[in-house]
């Protein structure tokens, strides 16, 4: 858990800017809320509404949300920033120096696989509370659990089976800003990444980092060699970088090298970062097998995905640990997530988007999960007030403003093991890389059927 006492990572919203880190329209309409003496209790439900190249997605981000909203206030510099745009009343701004979140909120816990329309939070407040938190939220949530959900798939590819192999994130350089590179680190991690080589998230988050050289290392000196030699006197179990010139004579000098210090030669393994991966895998295998280096690890980076990973490994490529990058850190095969922040009820009334592909189920609500033989095999959206049997993946995680035992944060060790349990009791079609045509039956309660046709006549009546 990040040290709440440390100061903001440069790039991070911070005491003085947390309330604006929103869409305009977010504060006009918090105004004329305030303005028409709008303040019962509303209802919002942050969910995504496809999968797209899913089969499903891993909620990430509540612990992000949860502070948001613990510590919402407005700060003299923020409310001296709004005063100056000439858009908010003297009134209105004096309103907001008391201005704190004081609703419940309920969420899946973080690690958890969810799927389309089911809220992974669900906000109980009133209204203009409710609204302003809605750009943050979504922010964090979407951009966590799009990465969870990127990262799962790679290492669901690397292990395969009950292999060790270890994946690493290595995308810090080419993600977007420091604050994704910071959250993606601990998304990732949470997914079953191993460890990561962004120093900043490995303090923040405990998390254990990793990495060793670059090429421009290898090249500074006069010889590969006695860059090896070089490094591996300062860092004895390191894994030495073998491609920049010509891989199988970098392989080769690592052999050399392990003869020269005999009894003391400690090198944990090797990296291979261009080329054909699969074929030198094998070739290097190979030679360092008959050296008797049985025990140095084959580390592979280099473009990486989920898909080039499985094409490694069905070609038997002899690889004990991954690096993936860009394509991870990026989600590149699916960079957005079509999720939505919507109200669903205000001042006890069930309330609804009609619009077409855009609507939403109207009310508070609960996620029933049901299994057979211990293998989940259903989803029902269900009513808060007439659920089905199985188990609610909805938590009341705050209550009244303040976090309940359930959304005190938790270490991330317990939301990865959290994680790999419960995408454990996924059927194996959705563990898979490929779409699975078959899909995940999620269906609506009697109730909310009814509450959904119920709510769908009244406010067609009045359009």
């Amino acid at each position: 858990m990040m040290n709440s006492d440390a100061a903001p990572f440069p790039g991070t919203f911070g005491e003085e800017t947390a309330p604006l880190y929103t869409d305009l329209y977010q504060l006009t309409m918090l105004q004329a809320y305030w303005r028409e003496g709008m303040d019962e209790t509303a209802v919002f439900d942050l969910f995504v509404r496809r999968l797209k190249d899913r089969n499903y997605l891993l909620a990430c981000g509540l612990e992000q949300a949860l502070e948001y909203l613990e510590e919402l206030s407005f700060s003299e510099e923020a409310l001296t920033y709004l005063a100056a745009q000439d858009q908010f009343s003297d009134d209105f701004l004096t309103w907001l120096e008391d201005f704190e979140f004081t609703g419940d909120v309920y969420a899946v816990p973080e690690g958890t696989p969810v799927f389309p329309d089911e809220p992974l939070v669900e906000v109980v407040a009133p209204i203009g509370e409710a609204q302003l938190a809605e750009t943050f939220l979504l922010n964090q949530i979407t951009f966590q659990t799009m990465i969870a959900s990127k990262a799962v798939r790679v290492v669901e590819a690397a292990r395969g089976g009950d292999s060790e192999r270890l994946v690493a994130d290595f995308g810090m350089r080419r993600m977007h800003g420091t604050d994704a590179s910071m959250k993606a680190a601990r998304a990732a991690y949470i997914a079953g990444v191993d460890a990561t080589s962004n120093v900043a998230a490995g303090q923040a988050y405990d998390l254990p980092i990793t990495g060793t050289m670059a090429h421009s290392y290898i090249e500074a000196h006069d010889s590969e060699m006695d860059a090896f030699r070089e490094f591996a006197e300062l860092y004895p179990e390191t894994i030495l970088l073998v491609d920049t010139y010509d891989t199988i004579s970098g392989v080769k000098k690592v052999i050399e090298l392990a003869e020269e210090k005999g009894d003391d030669f400690q090198v944990r393994g090797i990296r291979l970062d261009s080329g054909d991966l699969a074929e030198l895998a094998k070739e290097s295998r190979r030679l360092l097998d008959q050296a008797g280096l049985t025990d140095m690890m084959i580390f592979a980076s280099s473009g990486l995905d989920e898909y080039k990973i499985r094409g490694l490994l069905d070609r038997e490529a002899p690889i004990d640990g991954f690096g993936v990058g860009t394509k991870m850190g990026t989600s590149a095969d699916q960079p957005t997530l079509d999720s939505a922040y919507k109200l669903c009820g205000y001042a006890g009334t069930p309330r609804m988007k009609l619009s077409s592909k855009k609507s939403n189920l109207p009310g508070r609500k609960q996620v029933i999960r049901q299994y057979e033989n211990g293998t989940a095999v259903r989803d029902v959206i269900a009513t808060v007030e007439d659920p089905p049997p199985g188990a609610s993946l909805l938590e009341r995680v705050m209550a009244r403003g303040t976090r309940t035992e359930a959304g005190v944060p938790r270490p991330l060790e317990s939301i990865r093991e959290h994680a790999a349990a419960r995408v454990a009791e996924l059927p194996d079609r959705l563990r898979a890389l490929d779409r699975s045509e078959k899909g995940y039956d999620v269906a609506l309660s009697d109730a909310m059927e009814g509450r959904l046709e119920e709510t769908r006549q009244r406010l067609e009546r009045t359009m």
